[in-house]
């Protein structure tokens, strides 16, 4: 029986989130005849008791407080990770983290030294997605179009050229968390403020008003177009992870081109960023008719009410299948790069 971890909790401001996505990862994967281990990058491997505390499919409404963030870094088994012997007799480590720790590329580059495989984009990849400045630059270079930002520090003049309103946000932090959009001048530093609660780079960016679409990818095939309508003005922490407090429509109701064009750009997003296994990717769709890519997710949630599981089941493709492959597409990628027999 292959043997997987499913590595989660950390200690982001998403870890509510990453844990509700584990609760559903080890299942799927349990029901999928896998040998499936979870292991909290904070406390270790867990026992059936704390799966059951820990693993809850539900998500608050706001994220972790500072205080109990702060307590969480401090007991990260960092390198540690690596010895742990359900990690290191792992076929496949299957990440489901969200965050810098997990997502910006120091999880992947760990493993790798270590020679132990996992799902999910490689270092390069998802240092890349991580850092927003960097993913728009890739963005532009490879023809996605993407809203015009600056990083902070700007300038007036910059600030001016961006407009108002403006999206001011942590660069390396996903869940919307630490967002805020800027409406008056007299209101630009405090949201500057509180986006470097959570980052040290903040980004400025132009706020583009319209329908908010998102696309699944899945190995090198872009999954179907969903439509996400919050109650809130955007697609905030509260609305992703409080059921009823967003509609998603998946397929989405667009005609069938732009669903197309939005497919496309999906998939040269995925590449150009250099990922791999799965992604997801989001846009805003502007009075223009051109579909802005607003980032792209390495690690996407994969809770009850998540975005992903949903744009595959749109296809045919449920739950436990989209695990499933997530494992198998990783595992054969590892075998080939070892020069071993693909499954």
């Amino acid at each position: 029986m292959t043997r997987i971890v499913v590595l989660t909790g950390g200690s982001t401001p998403e870890r509510d989130v990453a844990l509700a996505g584990a609760a559903q990862v080890v299942g799927a994967l349990r029901r999928s005849g896998f040998h499936v281990t979870a292991v909290d990058t904070v406390s270790g491997e867990l026992s059936p008791d704390q799966e059951s505390r820990l693993l809850v499919p539900s998500v608050g409404r706001e994220p972790p407080t500072a205080e109990r963030l702060a307590a969480l870094e401090a007991a990260e088994l960092g390198e540690a990770l690596i010895y742990l012997p359900a990690v290191r007799d792992a076929a496949l480590v299957f990440p489901v983290l969200h965050g810098r720790q997990g997502e910006g590329g120091e999880l992947q580059a760990l493993l790798q030294q270590a020679g132990i495989p996992y799902a999910g984009s490689g270092p390069e990849g998802s240092a890349l997605a991580m850092d927003k400045d960097r993913a728009k630059r890739r963005f532009v270079r490879a023809g996605v179009p993407t809203a015009a930002w600056r990083t902070w520090p700007a300038s007036a003049s910059d600030i001016a050229r961006l407009g108002l309103p403006l999206v001011v946000k942590p660069s390396k932090v996903g869940s919307t968390v630490g967002l805020t959009v800027v409406r008056s001048p007299d209101d630009l530093e405090p949201a500057v403020a509180e986006a470097a609660r959570y980052d040290d780079q903040v980004l400025l960016e132009a706020f583009v008003p319209g329908r908010e679409f998102t696309v699944g990818v899945l190995g090198d095939r872009a999954l179907a177009v969903g439509e996400i309508i919050p109650s809130h003005e955007i697609f905030d922490y509260e609305c992703k992870y409080t059921p009823g407090m967003t509609r998603e429509i998946f397929p989405a109701e667009i005609p069938n081109d732009l669903a197309a064009r939005m497919q496309r750009l999906a998939l040269v997003a995925h590449r150009a960023l250099l990922l791999a296994d799965f992604s997801r990717v989001d846009f805003r769709l502007g009075d223009d008719g051109v579909p802005y890519c607003l980032e792209v997710n390495t690690l996407p949630g994969l809770t009850a009410t998540s975005l992903l599981p949903q744009s595959a089941n749109a296809v045919g493709i449920p739950f436990d299948a989209l695990c499933d492959e997530v494992c198998r597409l990783a595992l054969a990628r590892h075998r080939n790069k070892a020069g071993e027999p693909g499954i």
